[in-house]
Formats: structure tokens, sequence, C-alpha cells
């Protein structure tokens, strides 16, 4: 039986501490971790750890980094192919777990979970918290060969975004693809072609995500219009995106392409846009 991509508060409390390794992912959120994270608990930073941010024309503001590089990383925290790995970040799963979540999927690692309302669900449901930061075991680095889930370039997206048989799905807020502003990008507006599904959608009133078969007659209704292959999923640095993807997958649908360059890149392009 396939493991759900998403765990229960609940659930993470009643497991035996050696049967998982968990990852603290909060973006900008260091700080934090140092005076207080879930107990046994290793950090990892977006920006240096799940991104090589260069030129954000390139690969936009949050690239993935050189496989082998991640490859290293995952071996400097002791990860193995086996291991049941469970992701938390402060932003219920919106930020870099489900980006993290993204690239162990890809990488193929098959027992891997983002925890449903992140950190502060974990410690309502009592799960205990900390400073000390544990101890990692390294293993061996070459346990992985390259990405697997399905990539989309910027040329790609060019093609989908003049064609019919194609879906791009943006996944920023509303006033953001309406180009009514843009907090981040040079630019504000969107890619022709693209539809509007915000990720905050995929969470309930009380930031965790909506249940799975609610899930899956939201996105069929988009993805049995269009061949898988012909979907792309975006975002503003390739980041929130993943949270989208997350659903997908926890609903049960296979999963699009990730157009990581994002808004973030595709508008320092002199690409065709939608403005307000």
């Amino acid at each position: 039986m396939k493991l759900s991509s998403i765990i229960q508060p609940e659930e993470l409390v009643i497991l035996g501490k050696n049967d998982f390794i968990l990852f603290d992912v909060s973006a900008g959120s260091k700080s934090r971790y140092d005076e207080q994270h879930l107990n046994g608990a290793f950090y990892l930073d977006l920006n240096n750890d799940l991104a090589a941010i260069k030129d954000f024309a390139i690969g936009g503001r949050h690239p993935l980094p050189p496989f082998e590089h991640f490859a290293q990383l995952l071996g400097k925290y002791g990860v193995t192919k086996d291991m049941h790995i469970i992701v938390y970040d402060d932003k219920n799963g919106a930020n870099a777990a489900a980006r993290f979540w993204w690239m162990l999927k890809s990488i193929g690692h098959k027992k891997v979970q983002v925890l449903n309302g992140g950190y502060t669900a974990a410690i309502k449901a009592g799960f205990a918290v900390n400073a000390e930061v544990p101890s990692a075991k390294p293993s061996e680095s070459d346990q992985f060969t390259e990405w697997q889930l399905p990539l989309a370039e910027i040329d790609e997206v060019e093609v989908a975004a003049n064609s019919d048989n194609h879906a791009i799905i943006d996944v920023r807020d509303a006033n953001r693809f309406a180009g009514l502003t843009e907090p981040i990008d040079l630019i504000a507006g969107h890619i022709p072609n693209a539809i509007n599904i915000p990720f905050t959608e995929n969470l309930d009133t009380n930031g965790a995500f909506l249940a799975p078969e609610i899930l899956k007659e939201k996105y069929s209704k988009v993805l049995t219009d269009y061949k898988i292959e012909n979907v792309i999923v975006h975002c503003g640095s390739g980041v929130t995106a993943c949270h989208t993807l997350l659903a997908i997958d926890y609903a049960g649908l296979e999963i699009p392409k990730l157009y990581v360059g994002s808004w973030s890149e595709w508008s320092r392009n002199n690409k065709k846009m939608i403005l307000a």
C-alpha cells in the first residue's frame, strides 16, 4: 500500500523515536529553530540547502541545486533509501516542506511525508519540543542518481503558453496572478494560457490539507482534460508550486510537471505576459 504523502500530527506523536528522521525546513526561521523545534528535528535552509541561487533570470529565485549536491546533503544527515522521512515547516507545509518533499520524491525516495498543519499542529497534538540539535550519522551519498519527477523548462512553458493542448496552473494568489500586486518580482502579471488555482485553496480554515477526496474532485476537473505530460504547475519561484503537487499526490492523482523557474524566471526573460 502506498504511503500517504501527508501524516497527521496525532500519527506522528505515536511513532517510535527511532522509526523516522525529522526535518524542520521552515524558511527564514533558523532563529526559532535554535530556540525551539520538534524533538529530534534537523534544520534545512531553503536558500542554501534546497536551492542554488544565482541569476534569477536563469532558473528563477529558487532553482534546484545540482543533483550531486542534494545527494551529498542527504548523505550528511544519514538519509538512506529505506528511511522514513517526515518534513514540516511553520507555514502549513506551504513553503519549504513541500519543496523538500518534492525533491525527495523526485530522487525516488518512497517513504517521505509532510506533517499536516506543520509545527504548530504538532505542538498542539502534544509532540515534544526542545532546543537540542541532534547528531547526524552520515551515510553514503551515491544511493540516488537523478531527478525522476517531470520538470518543465522555460522553452516548454513557452510552447504551452501558445497551445490549447496544454494546461499551465499558476498557484500564486489571485491578486498576483491578475497583475494587481507583485511583492517580490519585478513585473506583475501571469503567463499566457495559465489558469489560477491558489495553493491556499488546498487548505481548510485551520490550515490543514483538505481531505484527499475533496482535493481529487478539485484537481480532476483540470487534469482529466489534458494529458498529464502537458500539465505544468508553477508559482513565483518553484517553491509553493510544490504545495499543489503535494496536494495532487495526496489526492491520489499523477504528479504533473514542475516549472521551477516559475514567474521569477519568466518575467525576466522578455516573454509574453498578461498584465493588469
